[in-house]
């Protein structure tokens, strides 16, 4: 069996060979993504000039930890690299995110970014996204109106009767950093994520969902023996 942490660990030092000495960085959110935030607390206790805006309050402490500067972006600000994981990428580095419900965050600094770089262990490449659930990200007020309109919106998109489910655990319902609910749908497969996304933006009350279409310039794969690399 994969060892998956050290495919992760590959694919953060692969792709911490795109740092360069005075950057602003996007610091993803996981345990992938915790990789590259120890990589970059490494550079800074050598004496590198570097700088982090992190996706969740969870990252930020890591970083802070570690001695990196976060600060909060401004309209001038220019984020070099963002790096993060994602829960599924398929062969055009479409990708499925927010297994660690940070997705709004995360699409905001990946848009943001000049290059964005996804790392993941292996199994994470597939043929086509769907099999892991989808999360969307809707606003808490008068949710459940926002589910039936997702219903019937994935029903125009070809998913009639797919399961949703509010994120819970231990009984509660799972907030975001932002206050936010977390819906995961179980679509299957996606053959068209980036109409899908485009659909799934439009309905009042989702703030995000976790498809992330034409934004990825690299996706840095990893296992115990090596990388493998996918590029736009």
């Amino acid at each position: 069996m994969m060892d998956k942490d050290a495919g992760k660990k590959r694919a953060a030092e692969e792709a911490a060979k795109h740092i360069e000495r005075g950057m602003t960085l996007g610091l993803g959110t996981g345990s992938t993504a915790a990789h590259f935030v120890d990589i970059v607390g490494a550079l800074v206790a050598d004496g590198w000039d570097l700088r982090g805006v992190p996706t969740s309050e969870a990252t930020r402490a890591h970083a802070e930890r570690l001695g990196v500067s976060i600060i909060e972006p401004n309209e001038t600000t220019i984020i070099d690299l963002a790096v993060d994981g994602a829960d599924e990428a398929d062969p055009s580095l479409n990708l499925i995110k927010g297994g660690g419900a940070a997705l709004l965050r995360e699409k905001i600094i990946a848009h943001a970014a000049k290059k964005f770089i996804v790392i993941a262990d292996k199994s994470k490449r597939v043929a086509a996204l769907g099999a892991f659930p989808l999360p969307i990200e809707i606003s808490p007020y008068s949710w459940a109106l926002t589910v039936a309109a997702l219903r019937r919106t994935l029903s125009e998109n070809g998913f009639d009767g797919a399961p949703l489910e509010l994120r819970a655990h231990d009984g509660a319902p799972v907030k975001t950093d932002g206050g936010n609910l977390i819906i995961d749908a179980r679509l299957g497969r996606i053959d068209d994520p980036a109409a899908l996304e485009k659909a799934l933006a439009a309905i009042p009350g989702v703030l995000e969902c976790g498809l992330f279409c034409a934004m990825t310039d690299m996706v840095i794969y990893g296992d115990e023996d090596g990388i493998s690399i996918a590029s736009a």
